[in-house]
């Protein structure tokens, strides 16, 4: 497998979302997770990866996670693939959040609505959907078991969680996706989040057995 990291800018300024680029080395299927800005710079790395775009992911719909698809599907097609629950945030900015962060909506329809536990493939390579919600609620992650990694969109940070004070958020299921749903993946599990660095999911446990239900 074949993985880059694209830090891209947002029109909001300071904020940089990570976009991920995921290709099967011999088949040279690829899948874009987050296009959150700056499709030249994407389209750049997908042209020299030689690759065929098969999806664009989105693991919410909020506006600095897809700034860039309108140009990307323009330029290399893609399937656009998000939850049922978050599918409304590509036309609605009130949920999507663009007008905040002064970016424009994608106004795109999704050419499939993902589920829990659908899986995803690109070449050799298997992805399974788990659903996540508390960012939004519609927010989804992305596992895959032989690469022993996971997408968490905003779900899951190197030390934190996401926001939960935005449309559609909720503290309570964030809690429960990322400690039912996230931390009961194997511990060597590398973390790839929305934002900001790596992490593991043995190093994040620590963090939340406080706020787990205490069993009595």
């Amino acid at each position: 497998m074949i993985l880059k990291r694209l830090q891209v800018k947002t029109p909001q300024e300071g904020l940089l979302t990570n976009t991920y680029i995921v290709c099967d080395e011999k088949s040279k299927e690829t899948m874009v997770i987050d296009p959150g800005g700056e499709p030249e710079k994407i389209i750049e790395m997908l042209n020299i990866l030689n690759s065929n775009l098969k999806y664009i992911f989105l693991t919410h719909c909020h506006a600095d996670h897809t700034g860039g698809i309108n140009e990307l599907k323009e330029a290399k097609g893609g399937k656009i693939l998000i939850s049922r629950a978050d599918s409304v945030g590509l036309y609605n900015e009130e949920i999507s959040l663009a007008y905040y962060i002064h970016a424009p909506n994608p106004e795109l329809e999704a050419d499939s609505r993902i589920d829990d536990g659908d899986l995803i493939h690109v070449g050799e390579l298997e992805f399974k959907v788990i659903e996540t919600p508390g960012h939004t609620k519609g927010s989804i992650s992305l596992y895959c078991e032989k690469e022993r990694l996971v997408f968490t969109g905003d779900t899951l940070f190197s030390g934190t969680w996401g926001r939960t004070d935005l449309p559609t958020g909720s503290f309570q299921e964030i809690i429960d996706s990322i400690t039912n749903k996230l931390l009961v993946l194997p511990d060597e599990t590398i973390v790839y989040p929305g934002h900001g660095k790596t992490t593991m999911i043995q190093d994040e446990k620590m963090i939340y057995l406080e706020l787990r239900p205490k069993e009595f």
